[in-house]
C-alpha cells in the first residue's frame, strides 16, 4: 500500500492515484530502507488505532518482520488473509509515529501502545514493562537500542 504526499499550496493538490477508494500518499522516509511490514486493514484504513506490534523472522528480503495490529482486530478478523496487507513501514509510521521507535527492536518483540493522560507508551506485552526511550530507535541521531 502506497501513500500520496499532499503537495504544498500553489501546486495541484489532486490525488494522482486512488486505491480501493482511499487517497494514496507518498511515504515520508523516516527510516531509510525500513522495509515492509504486515499491517491489518483496520490500521491502514484508519478504522482502528495501532495497538499491538509483534516482530517475527522476516519472510522475504524486504520484510522487516513487524506485524502491526489495531485495537479493533479480533482473532476472527485476523484469521482472514484479506484483512492483512503488506505495507511500507514508513507509510505505517505516518499513521502512528510511535512506530518509528520500535523499528530495530529484536525479533521476538511483543509490544503494545498504551495511551493515557501522560501520553503514548511502548509496553512489552508479556512483562507489562514500559520500554524506556533510550531503548527506542531515534532516526535523528541514528541511535539504536543496546
Amino acid at each position: 500500500m502506497g501513500w500520496l504526499r499532499r503537495r504544498p499550496s500553489g501546486e495541484d493538490s489532486e490525488a494522482t492515484e486512488e486505491a480501493g477508494g482511499q487517497e494514496r500518499l507518498d511515504a515520508i522516509e523516516f527510516i531509510p530502507r525500513a522495509g515492509a511490514c504486515v499491517a491489518s486493514g483496520n490500521v491502514l484504513s484508519g478504522a482502528g488505532r495501532v495497538r499491538w506490534m509483534v516482530r517475527e523472522e522476516s519472510s522475504a528480503p524486504a520484510d522487516n518482520g513487524w506485524r502491526i495490529f489495531s485495537h479493533l482486530d479480533t482473532e476472527e478478523y485476523l484469521d482472514d488473509p484479506e484483512n492483512l496487507h503488506v505495507a511500507d513501514f514508513n507509510a505505517v509510521c505516518m499513521l502512528e509515529p510511535a512506530l518509528i521507535g520500535i523499528w530495530d527492536l529484536p525479533v521476538g518483540s511483543d509490544l503494545q501502545l498504551v495511551v493515557d493522560e501522560a501520553g503514548i507508551h511502548v509496553v512489552d506485552t508479556p512483562t507489562g514493562r514500559e520500554v524506556p526511550r533510550e531503548e527506542l530507535h531515534d532516526p535523528t541521531t541514528g541511535r539504536r537500542p543496546r
